[in-house]
């Protein structure tokens, strides 16, 4: 039976003994949708410092962080969200509620079951609007972030891009034939990917149905808020990175992004004061978080973070 504000389901799974480094945790929107979330635990007497949320793209899921998760995990606790019509979390019945307002609060929801008070973030694209929109309506609670390819003013013909293709496309045979068409599509993201890359982040995108087919791992209907005419609003941003605030911040973005311009990223670095932008070469929008000078970036960001 369904319930609302209360966790449902906490498997533990075998964090420590290399089978599995994450527990799973669900919990219930203020709409009645089921959502989900990886817990990496931390270590042990790091219990009282700020947790640091992982939150994915548009049309990604948990497994965006399978890497850089446990990687963070080794200095405090990580809870990795998937939004609601993406991996395990259930689709929405409304799909307008497909929005950033709405996974705010979706999140808030998760924040407060928990009761965890204050927290970091780090987010890509999508995940980072989010963010800021966090930082916004709940003044002084976020101690630090990552925006991963993504800030207050956002390139047209990027978001013009990905209008195009999100909710569209069928389903494939097989891996390698879903890994060479991910490729076909995003190669001039990732223009040094080979087959095996493509095949990892098509195992991070993509899920096998009963059927044996390979199909995108989203409810489909996220595309339509972009659908609507002005969709974007026109709002100013600016406001809600700005609340971001002093702790340590981490802008992340690729050296080809057509969604975040150098000019853009570089103005974000002067409205925060321990603002820090890294480029990370070779690649668009936008970073897996894999890459070597990426990583480094986090780690350096997170060591800034407080201890409690």
């Amino acid at each position: 039976m369904r319930g609302r504000g209360r966790a449902i389901s906490v498997k533990q799974e075998a964090q420590r003994d290399g089978r599995r480094e994450w527990s799973d945790h669900y919990w219930w929107s203020g709409d009645g949708v089921r959502l989900h979330a990886r817990i990496y635990a931390g270590p042990e007497g790091t219990e009282a410092a700020p947790p640091v949320l992982c939150m994915p793209g548009l049309a990604r899921n948990a497994r965006d962080f399978e890497a850089v998760a446990p990687f963070v995990a080794q200095r405090r606790k990580v809870i990795v969200i998937e939004f609601r019509g993406r991996g395990e979390s259930a689709y929405a019945k409304d799909p307008m509620t497909y929005v950033p307002l709405t996974y705010v609060q979706d999140v808030v929801g998760l924040l407060d079951e928990l009761e965890i008070q204050r927290f970091a973030v780090i987010g890509t694209s999508l995940g980072g609007l989010v963010a800021m929109l966090m930082a916004a309506s709940l003044p002084g609670r976020l101690v630090g972030a990552v925006l991963n390819d993504v800030g207050p003013e956002l390139e047209t013909a990027g978001l013009e891009r990905i209008r195009d293709y999100i909710g569209t496309g069928g389903s494939q045979p097989t891996w390698i034939h879903a890994a060479r068409a991910f490729a076909e599509l995003n190669g001039a993201v990732y223009p040094g990917h080979e087959l095996h890359d493509w095949l990892r982040l098509t195992k991070r995108t993509h899920r096998l149905t009963p059927e044996g087919r390979i199909v995108t791992d989203y409810d489909k209907q996220i595309a339509a808020p972009l659908r609507v005419p002005n969709s974007d609003g026109g709002v100013d941003l600016w406001p809600a990175y700005q609340a971001l605030g002093d702790g340590p911040m981490l802008i992340l973005r690729g050296e080809r992004s057509d969604i975040l311009s150098h000019a853009a990223a570089e103005k974000m670095t002067t409205k925060l004061p321990r603002a820090r932008l890294v480029e990370v070469p070779g690649v668009g929008h936008a970073p897996t978080l894999d890459e070597p000078d990426a990583r480094a970036a986090i780690d350096a960001w997170a060591a800034e973070l407080p201890a409690a």
